[in-house]
Parts: C-alpha cells; structure tokens; sequence
C-alpha cells in the first residue's frame, strides 16, 4: 500500500494536517465518531478536555488494531469539539497526545465546534477513515 501526501503549492502550507492522502492499494475502515468513554460506556474526566482527547486517540487506535491495522492508517479525521476556543488554546497539550499516538504522521483533517454531543459531559469526539494494507 503506497500513501502520498498532496499538499499543492497554491495552498497554504499545512500545519499538524495534510491536504490530502492519495492511497492506492488497501482496505477502507470507517471508524464511528469515537468520544472519550471508556469500557464501561462512560464519559472519562468529565471536564478535562486532554484527559478527554487522550481517551479519543486510545479507542480510534483500539478500532484500528482491531481490523488489523494501526493509528497511523487513518488517512482522514474530523473532530468535533465543544468549544473551538478552548481547543485552540489547548493546541500544544493536545498535540504531545496527538504525537504520542501518530508521531509526525498527519492525515487530513477537519475541526468543526458542535452545539453537543450524544453523551452531555464529551467534549470531544472524532470520527475517522483509515485505509489498511491487504493481508
């Protein structure tokens, strides 16, 4: 399986992001909006919104490794976040989870701030697309 990177000069550089991941070869996953419950089906830290996301990174990776791939397959994400401000303003500690799941990998992504969420206390969910090399 080959992944190339499309970022095109007439864009603005991408930073903590691709424009885009060109796959050929592979099986596509589509990974369900993952929250931060954990096993039991409960929000984890209620109020925390790394705590939170570090959840988020954990499951996207269980889904992953379950259909025999890893975090780094996913080739699209789209967050969705209670508040926008308090994720921008959280960009570094975010991003040291974000790099312990993907290292310096990027797949494309989207952030979009939603009014709520399934379960009231997330606040932060991510649904994802991976593409696994065949077996």
């Amino acid at each position: 399986m080959e992944k190339r990177l499309i970022n095109p000069a007439s864009l603005p550089p991408p930073r903590g992001y691709n424009h885009g991941i060109l796959v050929d070869g592979g099986r596509t996953l589509f990974i369900a909006g993952q929250d931060a419950s954990g096993g039991d089906g409960r929000i984890v830290a209620p109020g925390d919104l790394i705590a939170q996301f570090e959840q988020v990174m954990r499951n996207l990776k269980a889904v992953a490794e379950e259909a025999g791939g890893a975090v780094t397959d996913i080739v699209k994400m789209t967050i969705f976040v209670a508040s926008r401000n308090d994720y921008t303003s959280r960009l570094k500690e975010l991003g040291r989870v974000f790099r312990k799941y993907f290292g310096d990998y990027y797949p494309a992504m989207a952030l979009f701030e939603v009014g709520g969420f399934f379960q009231p206390d997330a606040l932060v969910e991510i649904e994802a697309i991976a593409v696994i090399a065949k077996s």
